[in-house]
């Protein structure tokens, strides 16, 4: 935790640098003692404080100062920090003044100069007031600060991305949150800049950029390397998987991810049926432990989109959103899939500002006493129904079909039966959703009524496509997209005029020697999380067997 500040004002330097040492001298082991010899210089001070969000909690200064008298500045410091304990300096032909500032300017104490000894005519006088603080003051939180709008695409945008990548982060809606408006104050930015990022140390960033978090949280944006082993496209389970088995069994492997580690699986709230973990955890924690086990040993993690791959003399060539390159000897295919999106009247506009794809565990508290809705029946939609039901009021899970049996695992249905503000609507499905500049409600039709409803928020969980747009046009792929590999490839009719190997290809080899694709984006992949990994670590054991010929 950072200390907490005292400051002192004034403009004699002489009188100035002997109050600073008489506190120095008592107070520096809990305090950091500052100095400022005008009020303009103590206001930008203060300003300053307020960005770092660090705690202000004695301000010390004189009555008689050019420019902005002492009782000026302590009403104006109320503004940045109302709960600071306000002392006014005076000599004695100022008593009345300063009375009359106690009343007025509502300071909590004024004192007389010359002290001496401080020991008796100073320190006891601020050990009290100190005191008084520290019992009522709640520290401010010491990280990175979003400012925002609630219903802004793109501030939900930001909080995903931080809340992937684990950070921690104070979260304040701008319409809601009065320390919001101060915290924007202090910076040069206004509301028509939000969302707004303030880092810990006092920089701010107005609409940030995946680039601007990207570097704040140290992430690579350039390789560092000119040639790889191998080089993993996707950082869900089957990637975090083949960077671990690559990189702990002594390839150069790098990992390229253009969001958040963890893929669809990283946003599931609690995942309860992953081998070895008999309590849970959720789909970020897991990411995490695995991204974090891969970078120990020896994996290079790339923040960064890849946008197109090509052969050049038996080496393959990955070009990223940059315009940079990559080259890499071989290459695992695990860009995974997406939600598919809802295709009812309204849904666009409302994206990110009370729609979401996916858990968005990020708008679950916002969610505090509200209805909600979820559409899907899979596990995901399970396990967002059963962490959002922790804040909403109610949770209407919609399904077209009769019952959760046939697409949710048992555990969930016996968990969701449970809890009392979970309600299952069969034979459903929504027709429009409509708000003005947020989500407000939903249209259902229930059987053969249509009805429409108030909603807090929407989750869609309808199914996936793979993320493999990019790459159909030098792998071979089926016709929903997903990236044929080993026997699968050799029953296409295609596989004779596209592989010119003698052998046929391995198990999870595309039509491309030496590119391999892993997890939800293969054909024939199962979508669990276990096989994902087991995907990613057999896909490293057919890259030694390439890198051998």
């Amino acid at each position: 935790m950072k200390k907490p500040v005292i400051l002192a004002v004034d403009d004699d330097l002489q009188v100035l640098n002997a109050v600073e040492r008489d506190l120095r001298a008592e107070f520096r082991r809990d305090y950091r003692v500052l100095r400022a010899d005008s009020g303009a210089g103590a206001l930008e001070i203060l300003r300053e404080l307020q960005t770092r969000a660090e705690p202000l909690a004695l301000l010390l200064a004189d009555q008689r100062m050019p420019g902005m008298e002492g009782v000026e500045l302590l009403e104006k410091s109320r503004a940045l920090f109302p709960d600071a304990k306000r002392v006014l300096l005076t000599a004695y032909a100022d008593t009345e003044a300063a009375i009359r500032a106690i009343n007025g300017a509502r300071i909590d104490y004024y004192l007389l100069k010359p002290w001496d000894p401080p020991q008796e005519l100073l320190y006891p006088t601020l050990h009290d007031l100190l005191a008084a603080w520290q019992a009522q003051h709640k520290p401010a939180f010491q990280g990175l600060r979003l400012i925002g709008f609630q219903w802004s695409p793109l501030s939900h945008a930001v909080k995903s991305a931080l809340a992937g990548y684990m950070v921690p982060f104070e979260w304040l809606d701008f319409e809601t949150n009065p320390t919001a408006a101060k915290l924007l104050e202090s910076t040069e930015f206004e509301a028509a800049d939000l969302p707004v990022v303030v880092y810990a140390d006092g920089h701010a960033v107005a609409r940030p950029t995946r680039a601007d978090l990207t570097q704040y949280l140290g992430l690579l944006t350039q390789p560092s390397g000119d040639l790889y082993d191998v080089v993993v496209i996707g950082a869900g389970p089957s990637g975090l998987g083949a960077a671990v088995y690559g990189a702990s069994e002594g390839l150069k492997t790098l990992l390229i991810e253009r969001e958040a580690p963890g893929g669809q699986a990283g946003t599931s709230s609690r995942i309860e049926n992953y081998l070895g973990f008999p309590t849970g955890l959720s789909g970020t924690e897991l990411a995490h432990r695995a991204w974090t086990q891969a970078v120990r040993l020896g994996a290079e993690f790339l923040a960064e989109e890849v946008t197109n791959l090509c052969v050049q003399d038996g080496y393959k060539v990955l070009t990223l959103s940059n315009g940079s390159e990559v080259r890499t000897r071989a290459v695992v295919l695990t860009t995974g899939v997406s939600y598919r999106k809802l295709e009812v009247p309204g849904i666009d506009a409302l994206s990110g500002a009370g729609v979401y794809y996916g858990a968005a565990r990020t708008e679950a508290r916002s969610c505090d006493q509200q209805d909600v809705y979820i559409v899907g029946g899979g596990n995901s939609a399970g396990q967002a129904a059963m962490y959002l039901a922790t804040y909403a009021r109610r949770v209407f899970i919609v399904i077209r079909g009769k019952s959760l049996a046939s697409s949710m695992s048992a555990y969930l249905i016996e968990q969701i039966a449970g809890t009392e503000n979970i309600e299952i609507l069969p034979f459903a499905q929504v027709k429009e959703v409509r708000g003005d500049g947020h989500l407000e409600a939903v249209v259902l039709q229930v059987g053969e009524q249509t009805e429409e409803r108030p909603a807090r928020a929407l989750f869609v969980f309808i199914g996936a496509k793979p993320s493999t747009e990019w790459v159909c046009g030098t792998v071979i792929c089926d016709a929903k997209g997903y990236v044929l590999t080993g026997r699968d490839l050799v029953a296409d009719p295609r596989y004779a005029t596209s592989w010119k190997r003698q052998r046929e290809p391995f198990a999870l080899e595309t039509c491309v020697p030496g590119v391999f694709a892993a997890g939800d984006g293969r054909a024939g992949a199962m979508a669990r999380v276990a096989a994902a990994v087991g995907d990613g670590s057999t896909a490293i054991k057919f890259v030694h067997q390439y890198l051998d010929e």
